[in-house]
């Protein structure tokens, strides 16, 4: 059975950071792509940052230079680095976990962590 587990969101002042932590177990994880989504209250979901089997990465305009995205497939963990966190980066932060980048959005979700940045 196929678990993806975020966790580290919070509170955080902007211009702050924080690390998000995406787990996942039931599956060869070092084969698979990951993507970090983001989702505001009646929008659609954003994805912002993904990253290949190979470690490719890509980001989108909004948090380009500000979030790095990196995996560890000894822990089967990806992680999404947040800095120079804006109030605009609030949202439930989601990982999406699939076999390739074309198939991205389609596969296995976790419950998402929620990311709030206010003074």
């Amino acid at each position: 059975q196929v678990q993806v587990v975020e966790s580290g969101g919070g509170l955080v002042q902007p211009g702050g950071s924080l690390r998000l932590s995406c787990a996942a177990s039931g599956i060869t994880f070092r084969i698979y792509a990951i993507g970090w989504y983001r989702q505001v209250a009646g929008k659609q979901r954003e994805l912002v940052a993904r990253i290949t089997s190979t470690s490719s990465t890509n980001y989108s305009d909004s948090v380009k230079g500000r979030f790095t995205i990196s995996r560890d497939n000894a822990k089967n963990t990806v992680y999404l680095q947040m800095d120079s966190l804006k109030p605009e980066d609030t949202a439930v932060y989601y990982c999406n976990v699939a076999i390739t980048i074309a198939t991205l959005g389609s596969g296995y979700w976790g419950q998402g962590t929620q990311v709030t940045v206010s003074s």
